[in-house]
């Protein structure tokens, strides 16, 4: 049996008041992608960030190459080959390609004193050639898509001659085809030897791309399985280990409640293009279409983040003037951006502070905050919403992905809001955070709360709507019930630029 390129065994990692990694392995060879699977807070990007030097680990033994090394700095992973490509790309806009990959290790002439910019663009285009990969190492990355980023993302790893490569959710901004380039890389590194280390959380992915597939729940590592031999459903009860929601069939059948929010005839520039629809009570309303098809900016528009060049909003009935978010909130409107980190969160205060801050009028008392208050419904909230947290004086972005999402969704909770727009709710999240915001969907329009969920995942929009709106170019060009609704039909509409429906 040939040696393994990376071997971690009985790996201990401890945070104040977190047992982050308890006794973990894994293991990886050259040429193959291993992917690492796992719920949010599961584990895997702390093993990996023993890995590269992030963190030193407490306890255990990283074997490299057949020797067992202390990696203690992320430049000395970078040295012995081991590289990470996080899932927030980490380049300078404002360079060029070039000068991104080969940044403080830029090849000089005349005595040193000058860069050879020249020879910069040279060793770059010859990373692209050896990639298979068009790109000109004299564009600002500014101008590039998030695609050709990571694209070269991957040439800086390959520049310092990386053995080892770990990709996190390197899939989640991408589209259809920008996914299918990425994977022609992924194989054509592994086939020279590379080994890579996939994390994911799109299960069709790991059969497409993946050799083996290694699971970790609960700081722990579980099992190691043969990608060609596992299941989807053998993975997700591996990883949650735990049942699964399933909604109940009843709950989709289409309302016949009150309308609650309508709009008619919304205009913005060229991104929304008379749009008009309502939303009744108690309804989850799902807004599908391809990238850029302008749902994001309806959800932006009614919210007051983006002004409209024309259009009514009403609530029940009554016309409202709507110019900011604080209107919005002020008629009942939550607002749930794609971007929680940038959008939903102070992410360097504590989950307390996150949950209060929309509703500070209500613990507060001649100007004095009524901190008890503010506690107990901050607790309330986690509790109910199952928040993983030591406390709610737990820093937010020490929080998982699901977890910073129902700190966000509790705080319009907290505020009593009547209408939720969810946009994309479940992006970077692990399918057993996924299964509990579904549930807590399906609740809260149990409750009577009037929700509209935006989602790029077409399985998502289909086992979450009542009804679904499909959008193309900034105009709304179908209508489909639950019952009448398909992937090909929506395809069908997203795909319609001839107009409205």
């Amino acid at each position: 049996m040939k040696e393994a390129l990376v071997h971690m065994e009985g790996i201990e990692k401890h945070f104040p008041g977190v047992h982050a990694l308890n006794q973990c392995r894994f293991e990886l060879f050259s040429g193959e992608v291993h992917a690492l699977v796992g719920e949010n807070g599961a584990g895997k990007s702390t093993l990996m960030k023993v890995l590269t030097g992030v963190y030193t680990k407490d306890a255990g033994q990283i074997v490299y190459k057949g020797k067992e090394i202390e990696i203690t700095t992320p430049k000395m992973a970078q040295d012995l080959g081991i590289s990470i490509i996080h899932q927030e790309l980490n380049l300078m806009p404002d360079l060029t390609v070039a000068q991104n990959i080969y940044i403080g290790r830029e090849p000089r002439k005349m005595f040193n004193l000058f860069l050879d910019e020249h020879e910069l663009n040279r060793r770059a285009q010859q990373l692209f050639q050896r990639m298979n990969l068009q790109m000109d190492p004299r564009i600002k990355v500014s101008e590039l898509t998030v695609a050709k980023q990571q694209m070269v993302e991957i040439a800086k790893a390959l520049s310092f001659q990386s053995e080892v490569l770990i990709m996190d959710e390197p899939t989640a901004a991408l589209t259809d085809t920008e996914i299918d380039d990425l994977f022609r890389i992924i194989h054509q590194l592994r086939d020279s030897g590379v080994g890579i280390v996939y994390i994911s959380h799109r299960m069709e992915e790991l059969k497409r791309i993946t050799n083996r597939i290694t699971i970790m729940r609960d700081s722990c590592y579980v099992e190691t399985l043969e990608t060609k031999d596992a299941t989807i459903d053998q993975i997700i009860s591996l990883m949650v280990g735990r049942e699964i929601y399933t909604k109940p069939i009843e709950s989709l059948k289409p309302t016949d409640q009150a309308i609650v929010l309508e709009v008619k005839h919304l205009n913005r520039g060229s991104v929304i293009k008379d749009v008009s629809f309502q939303l009744k009570k108690g309804e989850i309303l799902g807004f599908a279409g391809l990238m850029g098809a302008g749902r994001t900016e309806v959800a932006r528009a009614i919210f007051g983040a983006d002004p409209l060049d024309s259009g009514e909003i009403s609530i029940h009935g009554s016309k409202v003037r709507i110019k900011s978010p604080y209107d919005a909130v002020k008629n009942g409107i939550g607002y749930l951006s794609e971007d929680r980190k940038r959008y939903g969160l102070l992410v360097g205060m504590d989950v307390e502070t996150n949950i209060a801050i929309s509703s500070y009028k209500k613990f507060s008392n001649w100007g004095w905050m009524n901190k008890a208050q503010s506690h107990a419904t901050a607790e309330h909230y986690s509790e109910a919403l199952k928040v993983k947290t030591p406390s709610v004086n737990q820093t937010v972005q020490f929080l998982s992905g699901g977890n910073q999402q129902k700190v966000v969704i509790a705080k319009w909770l907290n505020r009593d809001c009547e209408v939720l727009i969810f946009d994309e709710p479940t992006r970077g999240i692990d399918i057993g955070a996924k299964s509990e915001i579904y549930k807590l969907l399906d609740d809260l329009a149990a409750q009577g709360k009037s929700i509209i969920m935006i989602s790029s995942e077409l399985p998502e929009i289909l086992r979450m709507s009542h009804r679904i709106l499909v959008m193309c170019e900034g105009r709304i060009t179908g209508e489909l019930s639950n019952i009448e609704a398909t992937q090909e039909k929506i395809m069908m509409h997203a795909t319609n630029r001839s107009g409205a429906y």
